[in-house]
Protein backbone atom coordinates (compact mmCIF):
# COMPACT_ATOMS: atom_id res chain seq x y z
CA UNK A 1 0.00 0.00 0.00
CA UNK A 2 1.50 3.78 -0.71
CA UNK A 3 2.17 5.80 1.56
CA UNK A 4 0.99 8.92 -0.02
CA UNK A 5 -1.21 8.25 -3.34
CA UNK A 6 -2.39 11.67 -4.94
CA UNK A 7 -3.93 11.22 -8.49
CA UNK A 8 -5.54 14.18 -10.47
CA UNK A 9 -5.66 16.78 -7.92
CA UNK A 10 -6.48 20.59 -8.68
CA UNK A 11 -6.68 23.14 -6.77
CA UNK A 12 -8.25 26.48 -7.00
CA UNK A 13 -8.25 30.16 -6.07
CA UNK A 14 -10.88 33.00 -7.11
CA UNK A 15 -10.91 30.32 -10.58
CA UNK A 16 -7.09 30.38 -10.74
CA UNK A 17 -5.02 27.31 -10.48
CA UNK A 18 -2.78 26.91 -8.02
CA UNK A 19 -2.30 23.12 -8.42
CA UNK A 20 -2.92 21.25 -11.69
CA UNK A 21 -3.13 17.82 -11.86
CA UNK A 22 -1.06 17.02 -9.48
CA UNK A 23 -0.47 13.26 -9.63
CA UNK A 24 2.37 11.54 -6.94
CA UNK A 25 2.78 8.41 -5.22
CA UNK A 26 5.25 7.56 -2.35
CA UNK A 27 6.29 4.27 -0.75
CA UNK A 28 7.38 3.44 2.73
CA UNK A 29 11.19 4.61 2.87
CA UNK A 30 11.20 7.23 0.31
CA UNK A 31 12.41 10.45 0.93
CA UNK A 32 11.00 12.79 -1.42
CA UNK A 33 13.50 16.49 -2.59
CA UNK A 34 10.53 19.12 -3.42
CA UNK A 35 12.12 21.82 -5.08
CA UNK A 36 10.41 24.68 -7.76
CA UNK A 37 10.13 28.36 -7.54
CA UNK A 38 8.76 30.87 -4.71
CA UNK A 39 4.71 30.72 -5.25
CA UNK A 40 4.83 27.65 -6.91
CA UNK A 41 2.76 25.32 -4.65
CA UNK A 42 5.33 23.80 -2.35
CA UNK A 43 3.90 24.73 1.22
CA UNK A 44 0.14 24.30 -0.31
CA UNK A 45 0.76 20.78 -1.41
CA UNK A 46 1.37 19.48 1.66
CA UNK A 47 -1.41 21.32 3.88
CA UNK A 48 -3.29 19.06 1.34
CA UNK A 49 -1.90 16.17 2.60
CA UNK A 50 -1.87 17.40 5.68
CA UNK A 51 -5.63 17.64 5.30
CA UNK A 52 -5.42 21.10 6.01
CA UNK A 53 -6.44 22.38 2.66
CA UNK A 54 -9.43 20.31 0.77
CA UNK A 55 -8.63 20.27 -2.96
CA UNK A 56 -11.51 21.14 -5.70
CA UNK A 57 -10.72 17.93 -7.64
CA UNK A 58 -8.93 14.35 -7.40
CA UNK A 59 -7.87 12.45 -4.86
CA UNK A 60 -5.58 12.56 -2.03
CA UNK A 61 -5.01 9.24 0.29
CA UNK A 62 -2.12 9.00 3.33
CA UNK A 63 -1.79 5.22 4.23
CA UNK A 64 -5.58 4.64 2.18
CA UNK A 65 -7.35 6.99 4.31
CA UNK A 66 -8.62 10.46 3.27
CA UNK A 67 -5.43 13.18 4.93
CA UNK A 68 -7.73 14.13 7.84
CA UNK A 69 -8.38 10.45 9.09
CA UNK A 70 -4.69 10.33 9.22
CA UNK A 71 -3.08 12.61 10.70
CA UNK A 72 -2.07 10.78 13.57
CA UNK A 73 0.67 9.50 11.00
CA UNK A 74 2.28 12.51 9.87
CA UNK A 75 4.31 14.92 11.76
CA UNK A 76 4.91 18.09 9.87
CA UNK A 77 7.54 20.87 10.81
CA UNK A 78 6.26 24.06 8.81
CA UNK A 79 8.44 27.06 7.19
CA UNK A 80 8.60 29.22 9.85
CA UNK A 81 8.33 28.36 13.82
CA UNK A 82 8.02 31.76 15.52
CA UNK A 83 8.00 31.60 19.41
CA UNK A 84 9.15 33.87 22.03
CA UNK A 85 12.76 33.62 22.89
CA UNK A 86 12.73 34.94 25.98
CA UNK A 87 9.67 32.55 26.83
CA UNK A 88 10.46 30.32 29.80
CA UNK A 89 9.56 26.90 28.06
CA UNK A 90 12.51 24.34 28.12
CA UNK A 91 13.17 21.56 25.35
CA UNK A 92 11.43 19.05 26.14
CA UNK A 93 8.09 21.18 27.04
CA UNK A 94 8.39 22.51 23.42
CA UNK A 95 8.50 18.42 22.32
CA UNK A 96 5.40 17.96 24.77
CA UNK A 97 3.64 20.56 22.23
CA UNK A 98 3.73 17.40 19.43
CA UNK A 99 1.07 15.23 22.21
CA UNK A 100 -1.29 17.99 22.02
CA UNK A 101 -3.32 16.41 19.25
CA UNK A 102 -3.36 12.88 21.56
CA UNK A 103 -4.38 15.15 24.30
CA UNK A 104 -6.88 17.27 24.09
CA UNK A 105 -7.95 20.26 25.41
CA UNK A 106 -6.68 20.77 29.52
CA UNK A 107 -5.54 17.32 29.52
CA UNK A 108 -2.39 16.80 31.43
CA UNK A 109 0.96 15.30 30.11
CA UNK A 110 1.76 12.19 31.84
CA UNK A 111 4.75 9.58 31.93
CA UNK A 112 3.97 7.99 28.83
CA UNK A 113 4.09 11.86 26.88
CA UNK A 114 7.08 12.53 29.02
CA UNK A 115 8.79 8.78 27.91
CA UNK A 116 7.95 9.69 24.28
CA UNK A 117 9.16 13.15 24.17
CA UNK A 118 12.56 11.96 25.70
CA UNK A 119 13.03 9.34 23.05
CA UNK A 120 11.91 11.79 20.42
CA UNK A 121 14.99 14.15 21.89
CA UNK A 122 17.18 11.32 21.82
CA UNK A 123 16.11 10.40 18.38
CA UNK A 124 17.55 13.65 17.17
CA UNK A 125 20.51 13.82 19.68
CA UNK A 126 19.23 16.60 21.95
CA UNK A 127 18.05 14.42 25.20
CA UNK A 128 21.29 15.75 27.12
CA UNK A 129 19.65 19.17 26.76
CA UNK A 130 15.85 18.21 27.64
CA UNK A 131 15.63 20.96 30.09
CA UNK A 132 17.20 23.92 28.68
CA UNK A 133 15.45 26.93 27.78
CA UNK A 134 14.32 26.95 23.80
CA UNK A 135 15.72 30.15 23.09
CA UNK A 136 18.87 29.79 24.75
CA UNK A 137 19.66 27.07 22.19
CA UNK A 138 21.28 27.65 18.93
CA UNK A 139 19.62 28.06 15.10
CA UNK A 140 20.54 24.03 14.96
CA UNK A 141 19.63 22.85 18.11
CA UNK A 142 16.29 24.34 18.04
CA UNK A 143 15.73 23.48 14.30
CA UNK A 144 16.61 19.38 16.19
CA UNK A 145 13.85 20.24 18.56
CA UNK A 146 11.29 21.03 16.19
CA UNK A 147 11.70 18.28 14.23
CA UNK A 148 11.66 16.59 17.87
CA UNK A 149 8.36 17.79 18.14
CA UNK A 150 6.73 16.45 15.17
CA UNK A 151 8.48 13.44 16.23
CA UNK A 152 6.66 12.82 18.94
CA UNK A 153 3.54 11.72 17.90
CA UNK A 154 5.16 8.71 16.40
CA UNK A 155 4.74 9.77 12.77
CA UNK A 156 5.44 7.01 9.91
CA UNK A 157 5.11 9.93 7.41
CA UNK A 158 7.20 13.34 7.86
CA UNK A 159 7.04 16.51 6.11
CA UNK A 160 9.55 19.32 6.44
CA UNK A 161 8.80 22.74 4.93
CA UNK A 162 12.28 24.42 4.39
CA UNK A 163 13.68 23.11 7.87
CA UNK A 164 17.46 24.25 7.11
CA UNK A 165 16.52 28.17 6.95
CA UNK A 166 18.39 30.33 9.06
CA UNK A 167 21.35 27.77 10.18
CA UNK A 168 24.70 27.91 9.16
CA UNK A 169 26.24 25.27 6.68
CA UNK A 170 27.87 22.97 8.89
CA UNK A 171 24.51 22.68 11.14
CA UNK A 172 22.89 21.75 7.50
CA UNK A 173 25.11 19.13 6.90
CA UNK A 174 24.33 17.64 10.97
CA UNK A 175 20.49 18.60 10.12
CA UNK A 176 20.81 16.50 6.72
CA UNK A 177 22.67 13.48 8.27
CA UNK A 178 19.80 13.28 10.88
CA UNK A 179 17.03 12.78 8.55
CA UNK A 180 18.95 10.26 6.60
CA UNK A 181 19.44 8.52 9.54
CA UNK A 182 15.53 9.15 10.40
CA UNK A 183 14.85 8.06 6.95
CA UNK A 184 16.81 4.81 6.64
CA UNK A 185 17.06 3.55 10.31
CA UNK A 186 13.64 4.66 11.57
CA UNK A 187 11.96 3.43 7.87
CA UNK A 188 10.19 7.11 8.25
CA UNK A 189 9.29 8.24 4.66
CA UNK A 190 9.52 11.87 4.12
CA UNK A 191 9.00 14.79 2.31
CA UNK A 192 11.56 17.60 2.46
CA UNK A 193 10.61 21.06 0.48
CA UNK A 194 13.72 23.08 -0.10
CA UNK A 195 15.57 25.07 -1.99
CA UNK A 196 19.10 23.58 -1.32
CA UNK A 197 20.26 21.85 -4.63
CA UNK A 198 23.33 20.23 -2.75
CA UNK A 199 21.05 18.53 -0.18
CA UNK A 200 18.53 17.40 -2.93
CA UNK A 201 21.41 15.72 -5.01
CA UNK A 202 23.00 14.02 -2.02
CA UNK A 203 20.38 12.79 0.71
CA UNK A 204 17.06 12.38 -1.27
CA UNK A 205 16.35 9.18 -3.65
CA UNK A 206 13.76 10.95 -5.29
CA UNK A 207 13.04 14.56 -6.84
CA UNK A 208 9.52 16.48 -8.08
CA UNK A 209 9.92 19.91 -9.09
CA UNK A 210 6.40 21.80 -8.64
CA UNK A 211 5.79 25.12 -10.28
CA UNK A 212 1.38 24.67 -9.80
CA UNK A 213 2.64 21.27 -12.43
CA UNK A 214 4.19 18.38 -10.59
CA UNK A 215 7.08 17.36 -12.56
CA UNK A 216 8.29 13.63 -10.99
CA UNK A 217 9.42 10.17 -12.42
CA UNK A 218 9.57 8.42 -9.42
CA UNK A 219 13.58 8.67 -9.38
CA UNK A 220 16.10 10.83 -8.58
CA UNK A 221 16.28 12.46 -11.87
CA UNK A 222 14.55 15.17 -13.55
CA UNK A 223 15.21 16.04 -17.42
CA UNK A 224 16.52 19.28 -18.27
CA UNK A 225 13.46 20.02 -19.87
CA UNK A 226 10.90 19.72 -17.05
CA UNK A 227 13.14 21.81 -15.04
CA UNK A 228 12.81 24.97 -17.49
CA UNK A 229 9.36 24.30 -18.10
CA UNK A 230 8.83 24.29 -14.03
CA UNK A 231 11.10 27.64 -13.53
CA UNK A 232 10.04 29.38 -17.01
CA UNK A 233 14.12 29.59 -17.71
CA UNK A 234 17.38 27.40 -17.13
CA UNK A 235 18.33 26.46 -14.04
CA UNK A 236 20.90 24.20 -11.69
CA UNK A 237 19.84 20.84 -12.58
CA UNK A 238 20.19 17.71 -10.36
CA UNK A 239 21.25 14.71 -12.56
CA UNK A 240 22.58 11.41 -11.12
CA UNK A 241 23.36 12.87 -8.07
CA UNK A 242 25.50 15.61 -9.46
CA UNK A 243 24.62 19.54 -10.02
CA UNK A 244 24.68 20.50 -13.02
CA UNK A 245 24.85 24.36 -14.37
CA UNK A 246 22.81 25.36 -18.14
CA UNK A 247 24.89 27.86 -19.51
CA UNK A 248 22.67 29.18 -22.17
CA UNK A 249 21.93 32.79 -21.71
CA UNK A 250 17.77 33.82 -20.66
CA UNK A 251 16.29 36.97 -19.84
Amino acid sequence: MSIISVSGLWLFRNHHPLLEDINLELEEGDFLGLIGPNGGGKTTLLKVILGLIKPDRGSVRIFGLPPQEAREFVGYMPQKTLFDHSFPVSAEEVVLMGRYSRKGMFRRYDSKDREAARNALSAVGMKHLAEREIGSLSGGEQQRVFVARSLVSEPKLLLLDEPTAGIDAAQENEFYDLLRHLNQDKRITIILVTHDVTAVSTYVNKIACLNQRLYYHGSKEISPEDIEKAYGCPVDLIAHGTPHRVLREHD
